[in-house]
């Protein structure tokens, strides 16, 4: 098992590699001269000159993208040149609202979708099979903007029930906390809860017709206990792949989420970073999200063994 994990953790170099050098050349090949763009329309040369030494964009790219990835090895990802503090800091600084946001969007889509999955599978083809499954489908077309916005205003604006956007940390109280999140986790858990669903009725339909689960039933163990205690656990390690995969793309992916609600996360940064032309921080938070995701994955890969022994006897 630890020889897996080594493997696996060895495995992500290469992605990370790829990743580096694709991050690194995109912001760097996009049309205009960066010093320039930083400085705007009324720097003179001179300015212009002095910022390109400073930032070290008057080294050739490979030495500049060597620089960088010293730099990363170190702890180092640069420093921002509009929020004059290190890229870690100002990663570290956003990172809380985008994680809270994205643990409560997990945990709404894992408390519907879960049951309406083992629902739909065990009424397989019956009228509230086809009405959960279409109410999934819904799910999945509706952007999450969209959706954002609908619920703030029938929510937030007709009903204020909730804040219609803005943030407060958690220092200032799990209410006061948590209420500024409920709508946009709803709005950005409303996709994984259809995928989740539609997943988890898969998965158990495949263990409910095997020949175990007739046993089981044969020899009078409770229904209760046969779903979910011998099929949900049988049928779990495609759930959590899904689940593992959800999570990893709301942590990563709540750019216009963020956005729409005004909070002070990833996504935020990155936006703000990118109409400003900041580089530095452009760099750092998408090679964070990169590997904030692989790592997701990585952990999501190595719960299987705890949940079926069998995966473990396989990687021995």
């Amino acid at each position: 098992m630890i020889m897996y994990i080594f493997k696996r953790i060895f495995s992500l170099i290469p992605v990370l590699f790829v990743v580096s050098i694709a991050i690194f050349l995109i912001v760097h090949l996009t049309p205009g001269e960066p010093a320039s763009v930083i400085l705007g329309l009324e720097a003179t040369e001179e300015q212009i000159e002095a910022l390109r030494e400073e930032m070290g964009l008057n080294l050739p790219i490979y030495q500049q993208y060597i620089d960088w990835v010293a730099g990363v090895f170190q702890g180092d990802l640069g420093e921002s040149y509009f929020m004059k503090e290190p890229v870690t800091e100002a990663i570290f600084n956003h990172l809380g609202p985008t994680v809270s946001l994205a643990i409560l969007a997990e945990i709404v889509a894992l408390i519907l979708a879960i049951p309406i999955g083992i629902i739909a599978a065990y009424r397989r083809g019956s009228v509230t099979d086809q009405t959960l499954m279409a109410a999934s489908l819904l799910g999945m077309t509706i952007p999450s903007f969209l959706l954002g916005l609908l619920l703030m205003l029938f929510v937030g604006v007709h009903l204020q029930w909730l804040p219609v956007a803005g943030y407060e940390p958690l220092s200032n109280g799990l209410w006061n906390h948590f209420q500024y999140l409920i709508l946009p986790a709803i709005s950005l858990g409303a996709i994984q809860t259809a995928l989740v669903a539609r997943m988890t009725r898969s998965s158990m339909l495949e263990v409910l017709n095997t020949n175990f689960i007739k046993t089981a039933r044969s020899k009078g163990v409770k229904e209760h206990k046969v779903v979910y205690k011998h099929a949900l656990r049988n049928a779990f390690l495609p759930i959590l792949t899904v689940i593992g995969q959800s999570f990893a793309t709301l942590v990563t992916g709540a750019v216009v989420v963020e956005t729409i609600f005004n909070i002070p996360g990833i996504g935020q940064l990155i936006i703000n970073s990118i109409e400003r032309r900041d580089f530095a921080v452009i760099q750092g938070v998408v090679l964070f999200v990169t590997l904030a995701y692989v790592s997701i994955n990585l952990v999501v890969d190595l719960l299987y063994g705890v949940i079926d022994p069998r995966v473990r006897l396989e990687r021995k």
